[in-house]
């Protein structure tokens, strides 16, 4: 897939290449491809001491840089859009250096992934998830088994072949409903 989506978007480069060259000229049309280069270096460079500044301002204020992480990825990846010969590249790698459309690409993204961990959260917790099963008793396989008393974790019963009994008080680990006991390794002398 990766594969197929590199041959398209070579191939949309060089027709819009070409189509640039019609219109303005060979000699033209490759300075601006070089010049391109540099540009996005400088352009690179100017936006991520910007952003630095703001990661940096973050952490002095304790807050978590996420968003300063987001915005000094896209600025990487705008910049090295600008490096890559090509005009769609460039105008892309333009698109991700202005702040007010990276602030709109950010956005974009952050809810987009907002959304794939919340459906693979919810996967998770209805048993879905990879590898999951649920346990004999238990509702999709968290917290305890309708048989056992709350906060004293799965019944030895619930879980076939899960190893020796436990006693049937809470273990000093356990809070109430939030986790599924596993049993230690047996420590040798």
């Amino acid at each position: 897939m990766l594969f197929v989506l590199f041959i398209v978007w070579v191939a949309a480069e060089l027709f819009v290449i070409v189509r640039v060259a019609e219109a303005i000229g060979v000699l033209l049309t490759i300075v601006l491809l070089i010049a391109a280069w540099p540009f996005g270096a400088w352009a690179m460079r100017s936006e991520g001491r910007v952003v630095w500044r703001q990661f940096n301002a973050a952490l002095a204020e304790g807050r978590p840089p996420g968003r300063e992480v987001a915005e000094g990825a896209l600025v990487a990846l705008g910049g090295v859009l600008l490096m890559v010969p090509g005009f769609i590249s460039d105008v892309l790698g333009l698109l991700l250096l202005f702040p007010p459309t990276r602030m709109l690409v950010r956005t974009g993204l952050v809810r987009r992934i907002h959304h794939r961990l919340a459906a693979q959260a919810s996967k998770f917790a209805s048993g879905a998830g990879p590898g999951s099963r649920p346990a004999a008793g238990s509702r999709a396989g968290w917290g305890p088994s309708a048989g056992s008393r709350a906060g004293s974790g799965p019944s030895a019963g619930s879980r076939a072949g899960s190893g020796p009994a436990r006693s049937p008080g809470p273990s000093p680990a356990d809070v109430e409903g939030t986790a599924t006991e596993v049993d230690p390794p047996q420590l040798r002398p």
